[in-house]
């Protein structure tokens, strides 16, 4: 039975929802809780400390006008980052049903931690100086499909070693496109590392080792952090595609070696593959090169079906009317293919349109709600290595022949063509260019590229075959 609090605060949303748009409410507002109001102030919590700091920074004034406009005598808002477990009544069982406001951020992730390890893991974590962690982000509540069987188990195998266990990839190397749960599977390595108290797993982002670091040359704590850092068992990285700088690219090369060399663990993620990472140093590349890199492919639509069931029973835990039939969400899963953010958004439109309004949810209300989330078919990013290993065998010329300082026609002539694709075909600048086929000078590329331009525009044949390698590569 709703309490007038809970209408009241249904209410509230409304207007913030009004006020700022359908977008930024379900980016920043979709989560915040009610927990109470007492005498001039509101209790509102949040799942995570940066979706305080935002609302705090951005929407707080807003916030409290709509409180207002509904209890006049509001005059202060508590904001909140609520804990990941929830108190259990005498006598009661905690329920096994997942509460949504802890439900999955992009791919059907929910909690599946318990009340006993949440909060030690948590507190010898945040000891060790790591990023915040998502207690809702566990290998429990990833959802497994053919694009993700080989780093979810890659990623098993490192969380469940023991110290003293032999290593066997190191690094651990996930890469993939936004939203298609690299940050799940490297927090769900933390979460389960930490949870037996016998190794320290640190998890960090780019951003936050940066920070580190430089933070330390400032206090000149330098050689602390580095040694604090060289004490962990297992190293767990993310967003490594935006670490920059000289400094502190060389310390994280040495930091990488020293814990590799020593038999510790690392785990690193990013967007792209390490040949790719074109702002890293060489020793970098090569040394991330060395270990186990696995890609993450996009979602397919049965593991995007997946990932919507997930969400629409974390959502019923909590909303225990709310109901998708199985042929919207057919049509979420096939409509929306982007990544799992996407999917998790669709299903915060339909529960907060079906709870707002009083309705059920109905095929023609998803293709109004979700029209925006459907984006055309992104053409397939091509690499350089895909291009180099297509023209080898279109002119039965090995990779490394390309890549070698040979200059003979055979050779010359298929090295030349994947230049010009690789020019044409990525957005690779030509030093790069050149770097990726044996060390080249740009110039040489440039050469290249021009050769087979002018060639094109008057040999048929060439023509052709430039043609089929471009199909060839781009289905």
């Amino acid at each position: 039975m709703t309490t007038p609090e809970q209408e009241r605060w249904s209410r509230v949303k409304g207007r913030l929802r009004s006020t700022v748009g359908e977008d930024v409410y379900t980016s920043w507002f979709a989560r915040m809780d009610l927990e109470g109001v007492q005498d001039k102030s509101v209790r509102l919590s949040v799942p995570t400390r940066f979706l305080k700091s935002w609302i705090q920074a951005h929407y707080a004034e807003r916030v409290l006008s709509c409180w207002q406009a509904e209890l006049p005598d509001v005059h202060r808002i508590d904001l909140t980052v609520r804990s990941a477990i929830r108190p259990v009544a005498p006598g009661k069982e905690a329920a096994p049903a997942i509460d949504p406001r802890r439900a999955d951020r992009a791919d059907g992730r929910t909690a599946d931690l318990r009340a006993t390890a949440t909060v030690p893991v948590s507190a010898n974590h945040d000891a060790l100086g790591g990023s915040p962690l998502d207690p809702r982000l566990t290998f429990a509540s990833f959802v497994i499909g053919r694009s993700n069987t080989l780093a979810h188990a890659a990623a098993r195998q490192v969380a469940e070693g023991r110290r003293g266990d032999p290593v066997m990839f190191n690094p651990l190397y996930i890469h993939a496109g936004v939203g298609l749960g690299k940050t799940h599977l490297l927090q769900a390595v933390t979460w389960a590392g930490n949870s037996g108290n016998e190794r320290k797993v640190l998890y960090l982002t780019a951003e936050k080792f940066m920070y580190g670091f430089v933070a330390a040359l400032k206090t000149q704590t330098a050689l602390a952090f580095k040694e604090a850092l060289r004490g962990i068992d297992v190293l767990v990285i993310d967003d490594l595609q935006f670490l920059q700088g000289k400094s502190t690219q060389a310390e994280f090369c040495h930091t990488l070696n020293a814990l590799i060399d020593a038999g510790r663990q690392v785990v690193i993620a990013a967007d792209r593959p390490p040949s790719d990472l074109e702002s890293l140093d060489d020793r970098v590349r090569s040394r991330l090169a060395g270990g186990l890199v696995v890609e993450m492919g996009s979602l397919g639509e049965e593991l995007r079906l997946g990932i919507l069931k997930s969400r629409v029973a974390a959502a019923r835990a909590h909303h225990a009317s709310f109901d998708v039939p199985d042929d919207v969400l057919n049509y979420l899963a096939r409509t929306i293919t982007h990544n799992g953010r996407d999917l998790e958004g669709a299903i915060n439109r339909l529960l907060a349109h079906s709870k707002l309004n009083a309705q059920p949810v109905t095929l023609e209300m998803a293709e109004r709600e979700v029209r925006d989330l459907i984006r055309p078919q992104e053409p397939k990013r091509i690499k350089i290595e895909d291009i180099q290993r297509v023209v080898a065998r279109q002119y039965n010329v090995s990779r490394s022949d390309l890549l070698s300082s040979r200059r003979t026609a055979n050779v010359v002539r298929p090295r030349q063509v994947a230049m010009y694709l690789a020019k044409t075909l990525t957005l690779r600048s030509l030093p790069e260019i050149g770097r990726r086929f044996g060390g080249r000078d740009h110039t040489t590329v440039l050469h290249a590229v021009r050769k087979i331009e002018a060639l094109v525009a008057k040999d048929t044949a060439l023509s052709e075959e430039v043609e089929s390698l471009k199909r060839q590569l781009q289905e």
